[in-house]
């Protein structure tokens, strides 16, 4: 089972992405932990498909937790399943401000080795604020997640669209069903959107 979450900063994707492979106990991978080193220092495109494509075929199953949508073309290539963590922008935006500022508080590293913390200054007061980030995302990322459903380059993909909690405890069952008995997802002609 190949599954990669998606969403805008401050979704809960890595929340569910997390909660997913512990259910499932199948490896966690955060696309964030590939791109970032030290010092806030990116990984050029090149360096990020070749650690991506690396990481993704050193196990047979795998939750991807991470957007990076130029990507796809690896990422994409043989995943079962893409779930769209989609709730509403208040809600997004709360979270998003509510886990920067924990970060920011508790100026936790976020990716092993890289010493990358979160400030309250870049948090909340610089052009790289995540909060920032996630207000001029939210409407663009929605617009390409509805056309990335749409397009029949996608068609081997089964996308599930989360908008409730709800949502989120009957997709975790239903894979805990499929994933304990060994099914496979169904593959159509058209995406099967949830």
């Amino acid at each position: 089972m190949k599954i990669n979450i998606i969403g805008t900063s401050g979704s809960g994707k890595s929340t569910l992405a997390r909660r997913i492979a512990a259910e499932l106990a199948i490896p966690y991978i955060e696309m964030d932990r590939l791109y970032w080193r030290p010092n806030w220092q990116g990984t050029e495109d090149d360096a990020l498909w070749s650690r991506l494509e690396n990481t993704l075929a050193a196990t047979e199953d795998w939750v991807l937790d991470g957007n990076y949508n130029r990507t796809r073309p690896v990422k994409w290539r043989n995943v079962d399943l893409v779930v769209w963590v989609d709730y509403g922008f208040a809600r997004t935006l709360y979270q998003a401000v509510s886990r920067a500022f924990r970060r920011a508080w508790h100026k936790q590293e976020l990716w092993p080795g890289t010493g990358n913390c979160e400030s309250f200054r870049r948090s909340f007061f610089s052009r790289e604020s995540i909060i920032i980030w996630t207000i001029k995302t939210w409407r663009s990322n929605r617009e390409r997640y509805e056309a990335d459903m749409r397009n029949p380059q996608y068609d081997h993909i089964r996308f599930v669209r989360i908008t409730r909690r709800q949502d989120a405890e009957t997709l975790i069952a239903s894979l805990k069903a499929k994933y304990e008995k060994g099914f496979a997802f169904p593959v159509s002609g058209n995406p099967n959107v949830n």
